[in-house]
């Protein structure tokens, strides 16, 4: 197995090193209405615009949405134009989000956040962007290490919860888009120069076309993947995205015990945004254990136990009226067999579809997107029919259990089918 050793003398550091700091500044940006939504919520309200449990839904899944959708669309960008070319593009378009929202600050409106929020897919599209740049320099027996450090920009999201709360309080709502504008125009000004696409001796390139994508959509087995990364990335992003209106919600009282002043709920959000950073970062740094637990005992029985244990605490969750910590410790665990399930998933798909990895990295990281997006949605239809959560998770839970079908129905045909070449254990 290779490791950061192996990397030495290798393929090209700095664009390697821009594209990690170009995911996790992108991935930070792309969840930045989940830690601040409590205060956007306020700010709005002091406008005359009161956010229903849908509205609120809506704002915070439409990044996610976008985000999903627009992984297709830089990836043929990434294509066409080449990767640094459609980096470029992208991230001017999340800084002129920022800015916006920036300089609207408390005057702006509903529909305008809604516009941000667009702006703010471009960030979540830079999955399909970073990863191949920083492959594209390296031989296959280093894409792993390589892609693993490129991708573990995903950590961005826990940066978001850790600071966000606590820069809003002092500055207000409106500053946190101000300094991560700030921020992501040194990071593109820093990927301008230091990061370069891979030459033709290097790196051969083949376009994408359509077809490619129709032939692969033809395959039931694209779609069973699908259903798997919706659930676990879907999953992940979904709760990460709402989990701050969530524990408002549910547990504000109990979190105003761990504030200095019990009375000041701007302490008692900063206290949401540790305990939601404490939960993400579970999924978010044990993505790659999960692959590991993947590569010993094969991707489809991993994927049963860390769905089965999802299902099982999403089903406590919604029935149990839980204490305070042990909430936020089902939380945790339903966060980190997420995060893992992300890695089995990826364990299984390169060896199904190891011509088209690209494409189907694209086509699978929208799925996740859309499933995260309806994750949200769904969470504000519960709280806005039931003043609640439990169908919300009851409904996730039912799903997760419809994936754990799916892997019966499909472990057989393919254990005996691309299983038995495909290299890794299934």
């Amino acid at each position: 197995m290779a490791g950061l050793k192996d990397l030495k003398g290798k393929g090209h550091a700095p664009t390697l090193f821009m594209a990690f700091l170009y995911f996790d500044m992108s991935f930070m940006v792309w969840t930045m209405l989940g830690p601040l939504s409590t205060e956007i919520s306020e700010a709005l309200a002091l406008g005359g615009h009161i956010m229903t449990a849908g509205e609120k839904a809506t704002l915070l899944s439409l990044p996610i949405l976008s985000g999903a959708i627009l992984r297709i669309v830089l990836g043929f960008g990434v294509d066409k134009i080449g990767a640094k070319l459609t980096a470029l593009i992208s991230q001017s378009i999340v800084i002129a989000a920022l800015l916006t929202a920036f300089l609207q600050g408390d005057n702006i409106t509903y529909n305008q956040l809604l516009i941000v929020a667009l702006g703010l897919g471009f960030a979540g599209a830079s999955f399909a962007v970073a990863l191949p740049q920083a492959g594209q320099w390296y031989p296959p027996k280093l894409q792993g290490v390589v892609l693993g450090i490129a991708g573990a920009g995903n950590i961005g999201v826990v940066i978001d919860f850790l600071f966000a709360p606590k820069i809003a309080e002092i500055w207000g709502w409106d500053a946190v888009f101000g300094v991560g504008a700030f921020m992501a125009i040194i990071v593109l000004v820093a990927y301008f120069f230091l990061a370069q696409d891979a030459p033709e001796e290097v790196y051969k390139k083949n376009p994408k076309k359509l077809k490619d994508y129709v032939k692969l959509l033809k395959d039931k087995d694209t779609w069973w993947f699908c259903l798997f990364y919706a659930v676990s990335f879907g999953g992940f992003v979904g709760f990460a995205g709402y989990m701050k209106v969530y524990l408002m919600n549910t547990y504000q009282i109990d979190m105003a015990a761990f504030g200095i002043d019990v009375l000041d709920e701007g302490n008692v959000k900063v206290i949401a945004g540790y305990f939601g950073a404490l939960c993400i970062f579970a999924g978010a740094i044990l993505r790659p254990v999960g692959g590991a637990v993947a590569d010993k005992i094969g991707g489809v029985k991993s994927l049963y136990f860390f769905y089965g244990v999802v299902a099982l605490l999403a089903i406590i969750n919604a029935t149990i009226e839980l204490p305070f910590a042990v909430a936020i410790f089902v939380l945790f665990l339903i966060m980190a067999n997420l995060g893992m399930a992300n890695g089995a998933v990826f364990q299984l798909v390169p060896q199904r579809f190891g011509k088209d990895i690209g494409i189907m990295t694209g086509i699978v990281g929208c799925a996740g997107g859309l499933g995260g997006t309806a994750l949200i949605q769904t969470l504000g239809w519960s709280k806005g029919a039931f003043d609640g959560y439990t169908a919300g998770f009851l409904i996730f839970a039912v799903v997760v259990f419809v994936a754990i079908s799916g892997i019966s129905l499909v472990k057989t045909r393919w254990r005996t089918t691309w299983g038995v070449s495909a290299g890794g254990r299934i």
